[in-house]
């Protein structure tokens, strides 16, 4: 089976290209802009049809969380378009597809774990168009899954664990939300979920409606004791002071609190999935090399 990795100069993406070579019945090609582009569909239908793909992991999206509240349009484009334009390339060819979606989708209003049936209600631009492109997902009619995940960060790419690694090292007092409550996600540890999805002991296993899961790592914390921990692994001296949402405005309203069940993922596809300090902990050692 040939599988495209689309966005695979992400955080994700890099941590698949990195995974690959444990799965050798497969046949990888990753693509990222500006050399395939998912909002050009024609150029998307001629390259899946021309390089007989069988399969995708989309990666691909418009994460710029406060700067989607300002540019809606695009990402409109990439994240409901673009999502689009690859469910329709698929059908032609009779392809699969795992799609990376976000715990953005809901409103952060539960006082526990959402499941992937509960309901819906994205605060911001991001979340809603994420939502619109998890739509034509589950409505097509190809194989396939829906993967909302939290909170990545990864060795690759920008992202707050990194943030707080460089700055704990040239600051003294770092200011940190502590009000804001859900579970951070190792791109790695997602990254061999997806691929051990689409391997074929799982491809017989994905729905032709489209299946919704969740993943994260395990455990419930903040950014503020993310923060903490970075700082202790990392043999910071950097002190955190914890803050509200409140002290820190941004253009985008994120959920206070995101907590995501995996019992469906774990329970359907038989997999373990990590304590999130474990797995901060895999991630910090991996960039001290």
């Amino acid at each position: 089976m040939k599988v495209l990795v689309i966005g695979s100069d992400g955080q994700l993406g890099s941590e698949i290209k990195e995974l690959v070579s444990n799965y050798s019945k497969l046949e990888f090609v990753f693509k990222d802009l500006p050399d395939l582009d998912i909002c050009d569909a024609d150029l998307l239908n001629s390259f899946i049809k021309e390089n007989n793909i069988n399969a995708v992991i989309n990666c691909a999206a418009y994460t710029a969380v406060d700067k989607a509240e300002q540019n809606f349009e695009i990402s409109e484009q990439v994240n409901s378009g673009g999502v689009k334009n690859l469910t329709n390339a698929l059908e032609k060819v009779d392809g699969k597809l795992i799609h990376i979606s976000t715990d953005y989708v809901f409103d952060g209003s539960n006082s526990e774990p959402y499941k992937e049936s509960d309901p819906v209600n994205p605060l911001g631009a991001y979340g809603k168009t994420k939502r619109d492109g998890e739509l034509f997902v589950i409505n097509s009619a190809i194989d396939s899954i829906v993967i909302r995940t939290s909170w990545l960060y990864s060795s690759f790419g920008n992202n707050f664990v990194k943030t707080m690694l460089r700055l704990g090292y040239k600051k003294n007092l770092l200011s940190v939300i502590s009000d804001q409550i859900g579970t951070p996600t190792y791109a790695r540890d997602l990254a061999k979920v997806c691929l051990d999805l689409i391997s074929i002991s799982c491809v017989e296993r994905m729905s032709k409606k489209g299946k919704v899961y969740h993943y994260s790592n395990e455990g419930v914390t903040s950014w503020y004791d993310i923060a903490i921990t970075v700082m202790e692994l990392s043999g910071s001296n950097c002190k955190v002071k914890a803050i509200q949402t409140t002290d820190y405005p941004t253009l985008a309203k994120r959920p206070y609190y995101s907590v995501l069940n995996k019992t469906k993922i774990k329970k359907d596809f038989i997999i373990d999935i990590p304590y999130w300090k474990d797995s901060l902990k895999d991630c910090i050692n991996k960039l001290k090399q």
